[in-house]
Formats: structure tokens, C-alpha cells, sequence
């Protein structure tokens, strides 16, 4: 497979912590796509899939996670090239969130709104998987 063809592999989580009503999912805005997003992020040279989820949510929201079960995997084509992103249900705990050039704003929401804030299709399966998980 040559370079141009290959799959671009990324990782990332349905973060999520409790709260007196219930359960809430982290949701985060990048002002380069305008779009309200999961922490996910491509994988540097050499990097395990796991441990790319936890640094990517550590620099997209500011928090450390522990990772829990696996979520279903999105494909889809970015510019042409395939685009291959891993998931896990990650609970949140220590740290805060600072807004930087990348992501420039995180909300803590119940998982309805949390569905329906999500700018890609493709994410909304991911919210239904995690609270499976939890169930």
C-alpha cells in the first residue's frame, strides 16, 4: 500500500463522567472545522491505539481518563484517503479544561443533548454504545 493510500489511523473517547442526574459526555468544539466533537486524534508514529485516545483527551479537554470498554470504530473518507478512528468509554478524572487554538470549547452534557450537539452522524452511534456499556 502505498503512502497516499493508506488508512489514516486515529483515536479516540466517549468521555464521560456522573453527575446528580445521571450520566454526562464531554463534548469538545474545534473552531477549525466548526464542529462540536468527540476527543480523537491521529496516531504519532509507533503509538498503540489506547494510548493515543488517553493523550489525545489530555490535549483536547484537559483531563485524564481511564479507558473502559471498547466502542465501535468509525471509517470514513477524509480528502479522499480512508479514515479509520478506534473508540473507548473513558471516564474523566483529574484536570481542567483550557481553551487553546484547537479546541477552543468543552461542555459537559446529558447524553440526549449530547446526541443531538454532535455536528457528525457518524458520532451519534458512538453515545448509544457508551451508555450500553454502563448499563
Amino acid at each position: 500500500m502505498t503512502g497516499e493510500s493508506a488508512a489514516v489511523l486515529a483515536a479516540g473517547v466517549v468521555l464521560w463522567r456522573t453527575a446528580p442526574a445521571g450520566v454526562e459526555i464531554a463534548l469538545i468544539h474545534r473552531p477549525r472545522y466548526d464542529d462540536w466533537s468527540l476527543p480523537k486524534g491521529k496516531l504519532k508514529r509507533g503509538e498503540q491505539f489506547a494510548d493515543a485516545a488517553v493523550r489525545e483527551t489530555r490535549e483536547e479537554t484537559g483531563l485524564g481518563c481511564d479507558l473502559g470498554a471498547v466502542l465501535p470504530a468509525t471509517r470514513y473518507l477524509v480528502d479522499g484517503r480512508p479514515k479509520e478512528v478506534r473508540y473507548w468509554a473513558a471516564r474523566a478524572h483529574a484536570g481542567d479544561f483550557v481553551a487553546n487554538t484547537e479546541v477552543d470549547a468543552m461542555v459537559w452534557l446529558p447524553p440526549t443533548a449530547a446526541h443531538h450537539r454532535l455536528t457528525h452522524d457518524r458520532d451519534r452511534p458512538l453515545i448509544t454504545a457508551l451508555l450500553l456499556t454502563l448499563a
